[in-house]
């Protein structure tokens, strides 16, 4: 095997992301540990190509580079003009960040890692890559997605959380149940709080194990 690989964004398989976007996972193609990689795309204008969020939970520095289009980001409440080849850095994880498409079809590459530890890939590309299978009837391979995570995320509440939804979306309410109480456990009183507003948890909430 060759020390090195290459690969284009088109010949890497795209999945839908949240909302509008369409996620390519460039980290988990090369299945690279060292640091978080992937591009995001946005078919139209005003869609998102970078959902609203914060890294404040991973704790994570961000690079973003807008390889393809025209980007409008929005940080703090202030707006950045980002042409083609523009680079946005975030330092800070609590910066609330978000960016729309200015042109029809606009890709953001973006990197991020917590600064001084060793990269630990990020939970949400587990159940990203389920919510994509999810979203077409395959809950099966929803829950296989999940499984995978489990090798790098042992104890994971979210995790359990996410295959408990897909479970009891796939008629496994023993599985589900038993996945939900561990996520609760393990994650505490927000895990509780999300299954009792879960539509996707509804065919297991009037089973007595379960944590209303």
């Amino acid at each position: 095997m060759k020390p090195w690989e290459t690969a284009s964004l088109p010949e890497i398989e795209g999945l839908p992301g949240p909302g509008t976007l369409r996620w390519t996972p460039v980290r988990r193609h090369f299945d690279i540990r060292a640091f978080g990689v992937n591009a995001y795309t946005a078919a139209e204008v005003g869609q998102d190509v970078v959902e609203e969020h914060t890294e404040q939970q991973n704790g994570h520095e961000e690079l973003y580079v807008v390889i393809a289009g025209h980007a409008r980001f929005t940080l703090d409440g202030e707006e950045i003009d980002a042409p083609v080849g523009t680079l946005v850095f975030l330092r800070d994880p609590t910066v609330r960040r978000a960016a729309v498409a200015v042109e029809a079809p606009t890709t953001v590459l973006a990197l991020g890692g917590k600064p001084g530890e060793p990269y630990e890939v990020s939970v949400w590309e587990f159940d990203f890559a389920a919510a994509a299978r999810g979203k077409t009837g395959d809950y099966k391979g929803a829950i296989a997605e999940i499984d995978s995570g489990f090798e790098l995320h042992p104890e994971h509440p979210t995790l359990f959380y996410q295959r408990a939804c897909w479970r009891a979306l796939d008629g496994q309410p023993e599985g589900a149940l038993d996945d939900l109480v561990l996520a609760v456990e393990l994650g505490g009183e927000k895990f509780r709080t999300w299954a009792n507003e879960d539509e996707d948890l509804d065919s297991i909430r009037a089973d007595p194990r379960f944590p209303a």
